[in-house]
């Protein structure tokens, strides 16, 4: 069982409340942390405004090593960081292992992005208001920064946050989801032995209204949150003075047309994007649109890929679908698949429960008022509708209050542009599903999504404030 305090700048404090994380598959103690009350907060707070000017005096040879000798650290406990994911999230190990590789990506990009900070020059010379100025354009860092982190991808979501911030010089306070705060502690030490100056970095297993408190502090130059829309939106209200991203939810959708050659391989593509780690991604397919054509084909092919998914113990190195977070949220995801049958919803396969485990769930027929449509399941729940034309999918995919992802599984250049121009969601991904993510790519929503962007690039820029140089010749 991992024992941590937890890490206020640079040094292991034990105070406080605390913390026992138990597995949601058996519930069995995993691990133990310090439950950092106000007091831990404001000492954070305090030492990231004390070390804001180191950080930013920080050469990009200084971050970008801080950054690449952290990525060599993180691969060198990949395995321990994974056990932690597993453990404390239920996340299947092949899929932990997969979010350890995806931290190291996002490091070594972050790193590169370090060690080439962006500059622009403009010259005026063709403006007779300007016609011996030149000006060049800095990036600077925009000050310390409050992040708040979700339970579901307790590493890579923790690094998308702190290795743009070190990029761009900025230093964090890091409240990390009370269910899964290893990885983020683990992260904090890897980040010391790498040579992060101390104040650089807290990270603070808190009360959720604790941490609000910080939302309107204006030392943080910076809030970027990630978690649930009702949260995310009553913080945006609090910081409304300071720049905010939100990383909120979705019920992403998918369109398949009758065109794809091999519908039993894209079949068992949706499968595991709609029931891997329980569903527990803001991308995770929940929305599948099929052409009426090949409706009735595809749902066999569909209910028996689903129905192949190992489910259960997340340590078994088969499973796809393990437990859901707590006993809450189970019973949510229950009652929203029961109550969408009781609306006259067909079940085609799953809607069995075990413990926090649900067996993969894919429903048809289902009004579109109901939860399982309208609203995030964040559970292994997916949804079949039918459609006759292309823009006809379209207008159902954007039926929606989010807009995070879609995916279009077609190989027509004109669908494909048409759905370009007209799906409103932060990214479109051809021939494969929402789901899909390469981290250096701009990751965000609109609508109720969010605002903002992710990505080591993206987020860096939003760390840092331009400031424009004119020069005289």
């Amino acid at each position: 069982m991992r024992k941590q305090g937890y890490f206020l700048a640079g040094e292991w404090q034990s105070d406080g409340e605390n913390l026992v994380i138990r597995s949601p598959f058996d519930g069995n103690v995993v691990a133990e942390a310090a439950r950092g009350g106000l007091e831990a907060l404001e000492k954070a707070a305090a030492a990231a405004e004390q070390a804001s000017r180191r950080m930013a005096r920080l050469t990009p040879a200084d971050r970008g090593g801080i950054l690449g000798r952290a990525a060599t650290l993180i691969a060198e406990h990949k395995d321990q960081l994974a056990v932690a994911i597993s453990e404390e999230a239920g996340k299947p190990i092949s899929l932990a292992r997969a979010e350890t590789e995806r931290c190291i990506d996002t490091f070594t990009e972050a790193a590169s992005i370090a060690y080439h900070p962006e500059v622009t020059a403009q010259d005026l010379a063709g403006y007779a208001s300007a016609a011996d100025r030149l000006a060049l354009v800095r990036r600077f860092p925009i000050g310390p920064v409050l992040a708040i982190t979700p339970f579901n991808f307790p590493l890579n979501l923790v690094a998308h946050k702190l290795a743009p911030a070190v990029a761009a010089g900025c230093p964090v306070v890091l409240k990390p989801a009370s269910q899964t705060p290893g990885p983020a502690l683990l992260l904090a030490d890897i980040l010391h032995r790498a040579g992060l100056p101390s104040g650089g970095l807290s990270v603070i297993p808190s009360r959720g209204a604790d941490a609000q408190v910080l939302a309107d502090d204006d030392r943080f130059g910076l809030l970027t949150f990630t978690g649930s829309m009702d949260v995310g939106w009553k913080l945006k209200r609090l910081a409304f003075k300071r720049r905010v991203t939100l990383e909120l939810g979705g019920n992403a959708a998918v369109v398949v047309d009758h065109d794809n050659p091999d519908l039993e391989k894209v079949a068992a593509r949706i499968a595991a994007a709609a029931f891997g780690y329980a569903g527990q991604s803001c991308i995770s397919v929940q929305r599948i649109i099929v052409h009426e054509n090949i409706y009735v084909q595809f749902r066999r092919l569909l209910k028996r890929a689903a129905e192949n998914l190992a489910t259960g113990n997340p340590a078994d190195e088969a499973t796809v679908c393990g437990p859901l977070i707590d006993e809450a949220n189970a019973d949510r995801v229950e009652d929203w698949i029961n109550g969408a049958a009781e609306a006259g919803g067909r079940i085609v396969c799953g809607g069995r429960r075990s413990g926090l485990v649900i067996s993969p769930t894919l429903l048809e027929e289902v009004p579109h008022d109901q939860p399982v449509v309208a609203d995030e399941v964040f559970g292994p729940v997916a949804v079949l509708d039918a459609f006759e034309d292309f823009s006809q999918a379209l207008n159902m995919v954007n039926d929606s209050r989010y807009g995070l992802q879609a995916g279009i599984f077609t190989s027509d250049i004109a669908k494909i542009q048409l759905a370009w121009e007209t799906i409103e969601v932060g990214g479109i991904i051809q021939g494969d599903v929402p789901t899909w993510r390469s981290d250096p790519m701009p990751y965000g929503g609109v609508k109720n999504s969010g605002t903002g962007r992710e990505g080591p690039l993206h987020t860096y820029r939003e760390m840092t404030e331009e400031r424009l140089l004119v020069l005289k010749r």
